[in-house]
C-alpha cells in the first residue's frame, strides 16, 4: 500500500513524466523556495521513500539528477547535502502597460527562429473584436542565451505587415508596431493563464510534457474595434515573473 501525505507524488503518478523526474522536480522546488537551504542535510532515503510513497531506486535516481545539476552532494556515511541553488533568473516580467511591454521586448533582444508563415484568417471569437480582412501569420520561437523561452503564434493585419515585411519577420513585432506612424492601437488587452505543455510546445521549449507553462493571449484593436494584432504566446514556467502592487 502506497503512503499518502500532503506532499506525496500519488496525484502525479499517471503522468507520462518518469516518476524519478517528478520527484527531482519537487525536490528542486524545495531547494528553490529555501525549504532546503544550502548545506541542509536531506532526510534519509527511508524517510523520503515513506514521504513520497516511492521505491528506493526512484529516490536515488532523483538525487542523481540533482547531483548532476550541482544542487545536491551525496556523501557516503554522512547523507545527502544541498550544495547549490537553482538559477532563478526570469527572462520576462509580466507588465501592465503597452509601453512597458514594448520595452520588455526591446531589452530582452531574443533570437528569433521562424517556424511557419502564411496568410490566413485569425482564430477570433465575436466578443474579441472585428477581424481584419486577412492576417500575416508567423509562428516563431524566442531564445535567450541559446535557450528557448516562448513559442508564439502571431496574427498581424496584413495591411500593416506589408509596410515592413523584413522588419516584422526578423524582429519582435510589438516594438515595431508601437513605433509605426499611422498605426493606431486604441485597445490593448492580454490574459494570462497557467497551463501545462502539450507535446508540440514541450518539443519547442525543451520541456517535459505536462511541465508548467504560462499562456498569454494578447489582442490589439484600432479605434473601429478591428483586431490588428493577435498573439497566442506560451512561455516556459521558469521564464515568467509576475509582480504587482496591491492596493491597501
Amino acid at each position: 500500500m502506497r503512503a499518502t501525505t500532503p506532499t506525496s507524488l500519488a496525484p502525479l503518478l499517471d503522468s507520462a513524466v518518469p516518476m524519478y523526474q517528478q520527484l527531482a522536480d519537487l525536490m528542486r522546488s524545495r531547494i528553490e523556495r529555501g525549504q532546503w537551504p544550502r548545506e541542509h542535510r536531506l532526510p534519509s532515503l527511508e524517510e523520503l521513500m515513506r514521504e513520497f510513497g516511492v521505491a528506493r531506486v526512484t529516490v536515488r535516481q532523483a538525487i542523481d539528477v540533482l547531483a548532476r545539476q550541482g544542487l545536491l552532494s551525496p556523501q557516503r556515511g554522512r547523507g545527502t547535502f544541498v550544495t547549490g541553488e537553482p538559477e532563478r533568473k526570469r527572462i520576462i516580467n509580466v507588465v501592465t502597460s503597452l509601453s512597458e511591454l514594448a520595452r520588455v521586448y526591446e531589452d530582452t533582444q531574443p533570437r528569433i527562429v521562424n517556424i511557419d508563415e502564411s496568410v490566413t484568417s485569425a482564430p477570433l471569437s465575436l466578443a474579441e473584436g472585428t477581424p481584419a480582412e486577412r492576417y500575416a501569420y508567423m509562428r516563431r520561437v524566442h531564445l535567450r542565451d541559446g535557450k528557448p523561452y516562448c513559442v508564439i503564434d502571431i496574427y498581424l493585419d496584413e495591411r500593416i505587415f506589408r509596410q515592413a515585411r523584413s522588419r516584422f519577420r526578423n524582429n519582435t513585432v510589438i516594438p515595431i508596431l508601437t513605433s509605426m506612424p499611422g498605426v493606431d492601437i486604441h485597445i490593448a488587452h492580454q490574459v494570462l493563464t497557467i497551463a501545462t505543455a502539450d507535446l508540440v510546445v514541450a518539443h519547442h521549449l525543451e520541456l517535459q510534457v505536462n511541465a508548467p507553462v504560462a499562456e498569454v493571449r494578447r489582442i490589439f484593436k484600432d479605434r473601429e474595434g478591428v483586431v490588428i494584432y493577435l498573439a497566442d504566446v506560451t512561455y516556459r514556467g521558469d521564464a515568467i515573473r509576475l509582480e504587482m502592487d496591491l492596493k491597501p
